[in-house]
């Protein structure tokens, strides 16, 4: 018996390395594909308000097709599912810059987001599983792990930028290697299949309404990390008349914050609880909002900004998390929550933007701030922890 528990916590060890293997790949694909979008501009002979259209067709198309992970995993198994679905995500990567104008370009960003979309689903809901039977929180680590990926996929495209590299030979490289090692990463992860007399999920419907609040309490964060890392630098060269390095570098600051609060958030999860976590994670982010507001110069705003990212940083692992846990549909739950955050995150720097123009960005992020109150109100939701060791058992699904 105890050879037996031994064998199966190295089997969860080894899944717990393989799924974060999987939210590496995950964000390495985006980070290679942001880097080059000047590149896929010019390429393409579009205007910045073509661009604009095109990159909103990823969160329409991840939206969409969010839904349709559950009834894939259903069908094929969480491994074999995960497998196809980020093998879609990687090669995707290679479409963006073969396209010739503004028309293909949104077609192929629109499958670029539904693979995106459908992968996330699948992993996280594939992450929350391996958290239950470990019993205890990673969702926050694998998140930043992903954060991770993005970054060494941004260090990869910015190094072919500089060398002028062909966009197109280096996203058909970046997608074969990212295949090969999503692939090899996807060996690892657990192997689970839905019970013999389980329904299947339906292909498409509305999210959960267990999944709104959840998602109420994402939205603020998403928000908050969206208006951050889209207008922080603005804020500072705008308002605070920073030079253009101390403004690109608040952005930097900012995004790494979050980083590494999410690989280290999971010991405040294990130690204090979801709820008590976003609540003083809230606490930081309002901290930080009235700071960046109140900022006499850029020195107080960038601290400011690493307290927003902070305070953030852990939320939305935990909304997924939560959301799987708030049914009998973990996939259809995530791709709820996931939704409205992807909805979310691509509203809110245009909404920035728009309340700004009426007002200012100081007014702007007031609201921000306020948005980032809302995590200490609404953190309650998040209530649902971590089933403890041996709850697996009953969920309705079987390791092959």
């Amino acid at each position: 018996m105890a050879a037996e528990l031994a064998l199966d916590q190295r089997q969860l060890r080894r899944a717990r390395i393989a799924i974060a293997a999987v939210f590496c790949v995950h964000g390495a694909v985006t980070g290679n594909f942001a880097t080059r979008v000047p590149w896929i501009q010019e390429h393409a002979g579009v205007s910045a308000g073509q661009l604009g259209l095109a990159l909103a067709f990823p969160a329409i198309g991840s939206s969409l097709l969010m839904p349709l992970s559950g009834a894939i995993t259903h069908r094929f198994g969480a491994r074999n599912a995960l497998r196809g679905l980020l093998a879609l995500w990687t090669l995707a990567l290679a479409l963006p810059a073969l396209a010739p104008n503004v028309y293909t370009l949104c077609a192929v960003l629109f499958a670029y987001g539904a693979s995106a979309g459908m992968a996330d689903v699948a992993m996280n809901a594939l992450g929350v599983e391996t958290e239950n039977r470990l019993g205890r929180s990673i969702m926050s680590s694998l998140h930043g792990m992903w954060s991770v990926g993005a970054l060494i996929g941004s260090a990869a495209g910015t190094l072919a930028a500089h060398l002028g590299a062909d966009a197109r030979l280096h996203h058909t490289a970046a997608a074969a290697v990212l295949t090969l090692l999503g692939l090899a990463a996807c060996q690892g992860v657990l192997d689970l299949r839905s019970a013999p007399e389980e329904a299947p999920p339906p292909r498409f419907a509305l999210p959960p309404r267990s999944a709104l609040a959840i998602g109420a309490v994402g939205f603020c964060a998403v928000v908050a990390e969206g208006a951050s890392l889209d207008w922080s630098a603005v804020y500072l060269r705008d308002v605070l008349d920073a030079s253009a390095g101390t403004a690109a570098a608040c952005t930097t600051a900012f995004t790494l914050a979050m980083a590494v609060a999410r690989l280290v958030g999971d010991r405040g999860v294990d130690r204090f609880g979801a709820v008590r976590t976003v609540r003083c994670g809230g606490i930081l982010a309002t901290l930080g909002g009235l700071l960046v507001v109140a900022a006499p110069g850029p020195a107080v705003a960038m601290a400011g900004f690493g307290l927003m990212g902070l305070g953030v940083a852990v939320v939305v692992p935990l909304a997924f998390a939560a959301a799987a846990r708030s049914g009998p549909n973990p996939s259809q739950a995530i791709a709820g929550v996931a939704t409205i955050t992807y909805t979310s995150g691509l509203v809110a720097p245009s909404a920035i933007g728009g309340i700004a123009d009426l007002t200012s960005l100081v007014v702007s992020f007031g609201l921000v701030t306020v948005l980032a109150l809302g995590l200490v109100a609404g953190a309650r939701v998040l209530r649902a922890g971590v089933r403890p060791r041996g709850a697996a058992d009953a969920a309705p699904v079987h390791q092959a």
